[in-house]
């Protein structure tokens, strides 16, 4: 598939015109928050502000029930900076995941459509949003469980990426200069090994924004 064709799909996706696994409520959320944006005074003056970009995601939110907290806090697994993570059975895990990583949560929302494109066997299913009582706002999401076999070896993710034109650009970073996409964070925490197959499990994308 040719670069161009990629790109293509990849601005349908984004703009809720392609499909993708699981993409459906994440488009409709990202092309409510917008719209949103476009008529909003941070935006306007180039100085987008989270805050105002979580009050419209929770009106969202309210108005279609999206409010989900079927999670077993017992059985956590693991936290990051960014997620925690929780069992859910033998073959999914939930992730709730407060976007600390990105400037807004349409970033948050742009980096599940691009993993769920370039890696669909961890495809995120984004299946509500939880409040912490601290007013932390959560997306929850549900993805494959995978089980490492190996460790992971660092340079087969460098040679997988860049067969797939990722450069690295310093430590676990890489960027696409064709697409103007950054992928971060790609160390063996984050890129799983079974069976000698590469699951990108923790994806940071982001779009390089065009100046």
């Amino acid at each position: 598939m040719s670069k161009k064709t990629i790109k293509n799909e990849l601005k349908n996706i984004l703009q809720g015109k392609g499909k993708v696994s699981y993409g459906k409520p994440i488009q409709a959320i990202a092309h409510y928050l917008r719209e949103s944006n476009i008529t909003s005074a941070e935006t306007q003056r180039n100085e987008p502000d989270k805050r105002e970009e979580k009050k419209r995601l929770v009106e969202y939110i309210n108005k279609n029930h999206l409010w989900n907290c079927d999670v077993d806090f017992s059985l956590f697994l693991s936290e990051g900076a960014e997620q925690r993570v929780f069992i859910k059975d033998n073959h999914k895990v939930l992730k709730l995941n407060d976007s600390i990583y990105y400037a807004s949560w349409l970033d948050y929302f742009h980096n599940l459509l691009l993993n769920n494109y370039f890696f669909p066997d961890t495809a995120y299913n984004l299946i509500g949003f939880y409040k912490s009582e601290n007013d932390i706002l959560y997306a929850l999401v549900e993805q494959n469980y995978v089980e490492s076999t190996e460790l992971t070896d660092l340079n087969q993710v460098k040679e997988f990426l860049g067969n797939n034109g990722f450069v690295n650009t310093k430590n676990n970073d890489y960027y696409n200069a064709e697409l103007g996409i950054i992928l971060e964070d790609l160390h063996d925490e984050n890129v799983l090994t079974q069976n000698n197959v590469l699951y990108f499990i923790d994806t940071v994308f982001y779009i390089k924004s065009e100046k």
